[in-house]
């Protein structure tokens, strides 16, 4: 018992991943851990549970529990594979996204170190994007980045020559971590920085503190403060790469130092239980209030980088009174351990350390004998993707707090801990209802809506937090309401007035170039975001803003079959959403909300006026209610082909490809797994190989612009990839080679299969004969026209960042006429506030979108910034359509003429050169004889051309 109680108040184990290790997930089976992965050791607070207990004593020296940083993932992993560092080097190398180079840094501990320990204004020269050539700069920051990015980031101002080339003013998603001109300085990680001063310049981050023998100071071990005084401040006998360590002479007998380091007395103690020793970036010198004023009056007169409590160099002293023996013994369960749910909120720590620690899971009972707990809620479990919620229809009650429900604002503690409810639920062992917190700040014992490796709901590291829901109260800082705010009454109140968008019973085709720029561009734009919306207001604005490939949806009439339901969501979608949004640039909240009950009322699925859903569920269910022909017929083999809305992406991973684009990857997809498209589709929505937030399997996809999709398709004539003449066959098995055609669909005619075929390697392969239509077409080796190809544009891309969903948009011809939206750019007000959306013009993704394969090969993903960033790095869905497929045919100059509206009726004609898709060129108010007549008209013109 002694032995496990030293355990869990030593800070939890970091490993390197020295060789590529496949283990195994009880959902998800074989996980490969790449090469290069930091790992967090996690068996300390797994240790209670029975059956992991009974797993240690067969495995203990084979295999840990560790959780990979990278991926989230709690996995035992062989010690074989792995290497242990120090928790300063994994802060450092945890921000080094390129695994093989956190690899070769790990080797390089001292320089790592050496540049970890610099204090601010020291000189360093920087990379910058792909260039060698290193710039000067100046530090102005050190620690995590806002938005849950934790790790030692350096915030770098750009000096000489490099004045300019930055990307940010000091500000980070809205934090202004330095000041510097505009562009003029960066956020990198160590990967990137070389020390240019000299030996002066390098000082401990401690060295502020000026700790030194005979200081008070104090630390945390779980959570509870430690005092002691300091009896040795200094670096460890040969470790001098290690940095400065304290050895403090603690108050109460949690220590378990003996003085001695390696055979060398550095101090001495009546007794082990009362010596410690930590790096010094652990421990906070105790400051008196009189000092404590003297110095913040001192730095008001300093003109240097704010300070942030979460990662900064300095140091924050809270005025709470220290806990004595026994409130620490009674409040850690007499062994340090945090003992769940504090009936006493204000018990929760409050002072964060100068470098951001890694998560740690938070104990919830300290004498937990069961099997890990899971939540009584009957909408989610706690490995599901989505965050848990209450259910809203059955066992509400039971744990309804003070007016409190999940996505309320609260507070614990005194002084208070800001957060928002994300989860609301029992646990095992605990008869109180508990409430799952994300916190406005980080707090070092927190979590990322884990306990105990089971996922309760979804936030960055470090926010997370645990409590009793009767802890719980409502945010001080906005006004209680006077009754529970409901989001659906509230929209619809006299509150939401000055922010009404205006209903457009006329139908209303999309604006494209300069005309739409200036409808659209500004704050006030598009969608307004209200209470998770945000996933549908994205959404809409990529389906509707600048495309009318899916107007057909708008435009059906009610048909017999069709209840009122259909009548009223269509005349909704329709009026008071993307007539208004394309007419004025501008749909309120209220409109959306009016959908997403809609929505909710239609199917047995909640939380659509409420929780953030998924974009794919969202289409989904509209497209039932609106009863929408399915977008895509799919033929798996020779079996019947299968309707669906969108297609998501499964292709086998690539390790030679860094930075796929959507071309490459459709196409491995459907190779892989034997698909062809039965007919072409007008509209092509493909989600991307990730899973919510959560999994990527690349850091970064390149949307391709056009997507070729003529070697997919069922009964299209097909090019041999050889002669160029009518392919008969294909070959999956060539699809791999490299000196044919490389990274494209092999399709041959059958002479070139035959010559292709002989060849020893290739003996074995098993070429598929190819549907193609009747006709006269060209053989190898005649000159004639090439086949003709099947194209898709790409006109919207929607990303999710940190569950928060974006878009962006192409409005015009130019490839630089892009335009990015987010529904909650900014807020007015605290939690009764509205949130205001904004479009802006992002006209800096075209070079990234017009890359080549081959520069895509060597391209670095880390390199890219600003919106191009989000536009590759977190791209969710792509959505593509024919423009020959359109239900408006525009004019050169922009204009529709009367003759030039199209009806959405598609044809497909045999052509004397192949098969052409048409549209009959139909004014939706003509009668339909004359439809008919144009139609008629319409085809005798694209098959006898003048």
């Amino acid at each position: 018992m002694a032995n496990n109680q030293d355990r869990s108040r030593r800070p939890p184990k970091m490993y390197l991943v020295m060789t590529e290790y496949k283990a195994n997930d009880q959902l998800e089976g074989a996980i490969r851990i790449l090469q290069g992965s930091l790992c967090q050791r996690q068996e300390e607070a797994l240790e209670m549970r029975p059956q992991v207990v009974a797993a240690q004593k067969r495995n203990r020296s084979e295999q840990v529990w560790v959780k990979v940083l990278d991926s989230g993932h709690v996995l035992k992993v062989g010690k074989g594979a792995l290497t242990e560092i120090s928790e300063d080097l994994a802060s450092l190398l945890q921000p080094v996204s390129d695994l093989q180079e956190r690899l070769s840094l790990s080797s390089q501990p001292a320089r790592l170190l050496r540049l970890g320990n610099l204090h601010l204004g020291a000189g360093l020269r920087v990379q910058l994007h792909q260039s060698r050539e290193k710039a000067p700069g100046v530090l102005r920051y050190m620690g995590p980045l806002p938005g849950g990015i934790s790790g030692v980031h350096f915030g770098v101002e750009l000096q000489g020559w490099a004045v300019g080339h930055g990307f940010t003013n000091g500000s980070y998603k809205g934090h202004q971590l330095f000041q510097c001109p505009e562009n003029g300085g960066v956020f990198v990680p160590v990967s990137r920085l070389e020390w240019s001063g000299g030996e002066a310049e390098v000082l401990s981050r401690g060295a502020d503190c000026s700790i030194t023998p005979g200081n008070r100071v104090y630390f945390h071990m779980e959570n509870t403060e430690q005092h002691g005084n300091v009896a040795f401040c200094g670096v460890l006998p040969n470790k001098e790469e290690l940095g400065v360590f304290v050895g403090i002479r603690l108050d109460n007998a949690v220590g378990s130092w003996d003085g001695y380091f390696k055979g060398t007395q550095l101090c001495n103690f009546p007794s082990p239980n009362y010596g410690i020793l930590l790096p010094i970036s652990k421990v906070v010198k105790v400051i008196s209030e009189r000092s404590q004023n003297t110095r913040l009056q001192r730095k008001s007169h300093r003109d240097h980088s704010p300070e942030i409590e979460s990662g900064s160099a300095k140091w924050y002293v809270g005025k709470k009174e220290h806990p004595t023996k026994k409130e620490a013994s009674e409040r850690t369960g007499g062994s340090g351990d945090y003992s769940g749910p504090s009936e006493d909120p204000s018990r929760i720590p409050r002072t964060v350390p100068a470098r951001h620690r890694l998560p740690e899971p938070l104990r919830l009972d300290e004498n937990t004998q069961a099997s890990p707990p899971v939540p009584q809620t009957s909408q989610s479990s706690p490995s599901h993707t989505h965050m848990s919620r209450p259910d809203h229809q059955g066992n509400q009650s039971e744990w309804e707090g003070p007016g409190l429900e999940v996505n309320s604002m609260v507070q614990v503690n005194d002084p208070p801990l800001y957060g928002v409810i994300r989860w609301i639920g029992k646990i095992t062992g605990y008869p109180d209802p508990i409430a799952g917190l994300e916190l406005d700040d980080f707090l070092p014992a927190g979590t990322d809506g884990t306990y105990l490796g089971e996922r309760y709901f979804h936030c960055t590291p470090n926010k997370g937090l645990f409590v009793k829901l009767k802890n719980c109260r409502s945010d001080s800082r906005f006004p209680a309401h006077q009754f529970p705010a409901n989001q659906i009454q509230r929209c619809n109140s006299i509150a939401f007035a000055e922010w009404t968008s205006e209903v457009v019973e006329d139908h209303t085709p999309p604006t494209f170039g300069e005309e739409a720029k200036e409808r659209f561009i500004g704050w006030k734009r598009g969608i307004q975001g209200n209470c998770n919306s945000c996933y549908l207001d994205a959404t809409l604005f990529c389906l509707f803003s600048f495309s009318s490939v899916l107007d057909t949806v708008l435009l059906r009439p009610k048909g017999k079959n069709d209840g009122e339901l259909y009548r009223e969501t269509r005349a909704l979608l329709r009026s008071e959403i993307v007539n208004p949004l394309r007419k004025h640039g501008y749909v309120c909240a209220t409109k959306i909300m009016a959908l997403r009950k809609i929505l909710e009322a239609a199917g047995k699925s909640s939380g659509f006026t409420s929780e953030e859903k998924d974009p794919e569920e969202f289409l989904n269910k509209l497209f039932q209610v609106l009863k929408v022909e399915p977008l895509l017929k799919i033929r798996s083999g020779g079996q019947k082909p299968q309707d669906c809305y969108f297609y998501q992406l499964f292709p086998e991973r690539e390790t030679r490809v860094r930075i796929p684009s959507v071309q490459q990857l459709l196409e491995w997809s459907f190779v892989h797994s034997d698909l062809k498209f039965s007919e072409a589709p007008s509209c092509l929505i493909i989600q991307m190989p990730r899973f919510g937030k959560d999994y990527k399997m690349f850091s970064a996809i390149l949307p391709s612009l056009q997507l070729d999709i003529t070697d997919l398709l069922d009964n299209t004539p097909r090019e041999c990839s050889l002669c160029q003449g009518l392919a008969l066959l294909e070959c999956k098995e060539c699809y791999e080679e490299t000196d044919i055609t490389p990274g494209r669909i092999k399709q041959f005619c059958a002479t070139c299969s035959r010559q292709v075929h002989r060849h020893r390697q290739r003996l074995s392969h098993n070429p598929q004969r190819v549907c193609a239509p009747e006709g006269e077409w060209p053989v190898g080796g005649e000159e004639s026209r090439a086949m003709p190809r099947e194209t898709l544009d790409l006109y919207a891309v929607l990303c999710i960042e940190t569950s928060h969903y974006v878009s962006f948009v192409k409005y015009g011809q130019k490839v630089t006429d892009w335009l990015f939206f987010d529904s909650m750019a900014d807020r007015e007000g605290g939690e009764n506030g509205f949130n205001i959306p904004q479009v802006s013009p992002c006209p800096e993704v075209a070079p990234y979108l017009q890359m080549s394969a081959l520069q895509l090969r060597d391209f670095d993903s880390k390199s890219i910034q600003g919106c191009a960033r989000r536009l590759l790095c977190d791209a969710y869905m792509c959505l593509y359509h024919s423009p020959s497929l359109s239900l408006y045919k525009t004019a050169q100059d922009g204009s529709l003429s009367g003759r030039e509206f199209l009806t959405g009726v598609f044809f497909r004609t045999k052509m004397a050169h192949g098969w052409i898709n048409l549209v009959a060129a139909v004014n939706v108010d003509y009668t339909w004889n004359e439809k008919q007549e144009i139609t008629n008209l319409y085809i005798h013109q694209q098959r006898h051309p003048k």
